[in-house]
């Protein structure tokens, strides 16, 4: 066995790894177990030492072999953080999941934006405004088509829609419109019993599946990590919720694992990089190379933390495009400062076991003096 052959060379052993996907999991487990010391190798890292050993992109097993033990040998590798010892496998498996099941909904819900409903009830499309109210499909479920609607006067119709509608200010006056619109709707003339009503129906009854198990994993993550100071620290920061939270913890771990902030954010790729050859020197920018879900997740944050009314983000964000406010190159390169501002906030609140404070960074040196107080000022002047 590999174990036995490792054993029998009565030296340590370091066992490299470059990241193929999932497949070096278990093996990597079973190798930690033994008490081998583990390194991954990026595939990047690998391929730019290939292009520089042999000045050739072809590769095979033998040469691909020879770039990892040089890798290995000038401390070109990462060290090996098993999410499985970690106890961070089970979050990993809830934000994959749920992740998978938002994007299928996605899918579906593009389906119905794009297909059903420009064929089977086009003005239908304006009354839905928010991805997470489910009474849109539900309405939609019950009455797929104008056929659906007008078949019944408009006090029944009214009646029956009122308790699939949910809250509303102008319920009624919201029905009436419905329904006079349906009368005058320009659609494909299908009936309610037809194929393509029954089609568009199990589309529907999907999303709501899906915005029903989306619910569930949210709700089981909120309770696995109720009891979890991490978790509940990274709440406390402008613009991350339950599952920006929950995938900040999956994709990183426990953040202390990085002694400075500048490894945090190379880690998930804020880290600037420039392509420069000789006299050229291009400009600097993200290099994009590390964990893509986490920048994924701060970028949420931020866009979040930014729609605020006030916080030190949504400052940050005003300063960057207070000298073009409508330039939308700025604005996203703005959008991106921020994020690495959450991305950087986030892991000193973790490193430093501190709740965060929205307004504290923001004062200026004299109204931060003014709000310690008189004795406090005393003390300090």
């Amino acid at each position: 066995m590999l174990r036995d052959r490792f054993r029998a060379l009565q030296t340590p052993v370091l066992v490299g790894f470059e990241v193929t996907g999932n497949y070096h999991r278990p093996l990597a487990y079973y190798l930690g177990q033994c008490g081998f010391e583990l390194r991954l190798i990026s595939s990047l890292a690998a391929a730019r030492t290939r292009d520089a050993r042999y000045n050739s992109w072809d590769k095979n097993d033998p040469k691909d072999t020879h770039v990892l033990l040089h890798l290995l040998k000038t401390g070109g590798s990462q060290r090996y953080h098993d999410p499985l010892v970690h106890a961070m496998n089970d979050l990993q498996e809830l934000a994959q999941t749920h992740y998978q099941v938002s994007l299928r909904k996605v899918q579906v819900q593009h389906s119905l934006m794009t297909h059903y409903l420009p064929l089977y009830f086009p003005e239908a499309e304006r009354c839905y405004t928010n991805s997470r109210a489910q009474w849109f499909t539900q309405l939609l479920h019950r009455f797929p088509c104008p056929a659906a609607i007008i078949r019944y006067s408009q006090d029944e119709f009214v009646h029956g829609a009122w308790t699939v509608v949910g809250r509303k200010v102008k319920k009624r006056g919201f029905l009436a419109d419905l329904y006079a619109t349906a009368s005058r709707s320009i659609r494909l003339a299908v009936a309610e019993d037809s194929e393509a009503s029954q089609m568009f129906r199990v589309t529907l009854a999907e999303h709501q599946h899906l915005c029903a198990i989306r619910a569930a994993i949210e709700h089981q993550a909120d309770q696995a990590l109720q009891s979890h100071p991490d978790y509940q620290r990274l709440r406390t920061l402008s613009g991350v919720g339950p599952i920006l939270a929950l995938t900040i913890l999956a994709e990183a771990g426990d953040l202390r694992r990085f002694p400075h902030h500048r490894q945090f954010l190379k880690f998930c790729g804020f880290d600037l990089c420039t392509q420069q050859s000789g006299q050229f020197r291009g400009i600097s920018r993200l290099s994009k190379h590390g964990n893509a879900r986490l920048r994924y997740a701060f970028w949420m944050a931020a866009n979040g933390a930014v729609r605020m009314r006030q916080n030190t983000f949504r400052e940050k964000y005003a300063r960057y495009i207070k000298a073009d406010p409508h330039n939308p190159d700025r604005k996203r390169k703005a959008l991106c400062a921020v994020a690495a501002k959450v991305a950087r906030v986030a892991h000193g609140l973790i490193k430093s076991g501190t709740d965060y404070r929205p307004y504290f960074e923001a004062l200026p040196p004299s109204e931060a003096l003014r709000s310690l107080g008189p004795s406090r000022q005393i003390l300090t002047s």
